[in-house]
């Protein structure tokens, strides 16, 4: 949980994709290699996931198949690492050059930047992979990588905390964005509890703030303990970080880190699912 650095989504939708970059199969053999390949699997120590490594004879795509959607059911952090690695080596072969003989061809390149954008992030024409700076998208499209953050952070992923190009975390950006959506903006100078709370009420929600009632739904009481499990992991937050590093205060353990993020995709969700019905009716 520690390192952020050189991560990249793990969904079906790109492990299929990645499984389309590196198959050679109905095609003449092109890099990256099997030997290649299998550097980048022990590199981050999947390699008991390997079914080449345990004798079984697989081609390119079903081998990183395999690899990935195990990392995806079990250990998603180091997937992610691998999915990284995984795009910087078609690039490294000349898998986005169609002047390289190990080009992937256009299409495959297309439905691998679809899949990459729905998780938030950005595949070049040349095979460079970067987050997508949410401040440059509003509307749908921020809603679509908005969810594409809430995913990767209800499996625990390291990075997913952080919301990219911009100083905000995952929930501060979700309740900024719920309350563009419905009032146009929001305050900039709110703080942490202001603006969340100001989105629950725009949704509807009960905060602490709203007095209990004689007889009304559980609904409510659940309400409240969101909003006040999400103040309560803004305060691990390393304030002085900027999307850089680790953004978690020193004491706070790999453990409180990784619930931590499991629990803001989880309210960052429900707030989403809100925002939908709210616009709906």
């Amino acid at each position: 949980m520690r390192s952020t650095a050189n991560r990249a989504p793990l969904s079906d939708a790109v492990i299929v994709a990645l499984a389309r970059l590196v198959d050679d199969a109905q095609s003449d053999t092109r890099e990256p290699s099997h030997s290649d390949i299998e550097f980048q699997i022990r590199r981050v120590k999947l390699e008991a996931a390997d079914p080449k490594l345990q004798g079984q004879l697989v081609g390119k795509a079903k081998r990183v198949r395999a690899v990935l959607n195990w990392a995806f059911d079990n250990q998603s952090d180091t997937g992610e690492l691998l999915v990284a690695n995984l795009v910087s080596l078609v690039r490294g072969c000349g898998g986005f050059r169609r002047e390289s003989p190990n080009y992937v061809g256009e299409d495959v390149i297309r439905s691998a930047a679809a899949a990459f954008r729905t998780e938030g992030f950005e595949l070049a024409e040349d095979g460079e992979l970067r987050p997508i700076v949410l401040d440059s998208l509003s509307g749908v499209e921020l809603t679509a990588a908005l969810n594409g953050y809430v995913r990767r952070a209800k499996l625990g992923s390291a990075d997913a905390a952080l919301v990219t190009g911009t100083s905000k975390d995952l929930l501060e950006a979700t309740a900024a964005h719920v309350l563009t959506e419905l009032y146009g903006g929001y305050n900039t100078s709110a703080n942490f509890a202001g603006l969340l709370g100001q989105a629950f009420v725009a949704l509807g929600l009960a905060t602490p703030q709203d007095p209990v009632q004689q007889k009304e739904p559980p609904q409510r009481a659940l309400e409240r303990a969101i909003y006040e499990t999400a103040c309560a992991v803004n305060k691990l937050r390393n304030k002085e970080g900027t999307g850089h590093g680790r953004p978690w205060l020193p004491t706070v353990t790999d453990a409180e880190a990784r619930a931590a993020v499991e629990l803001m995709g989880t309210i960052a969700e429900r707030l989403l699912a809100e925002l939908k019905v709210k616009k709906l009716n």
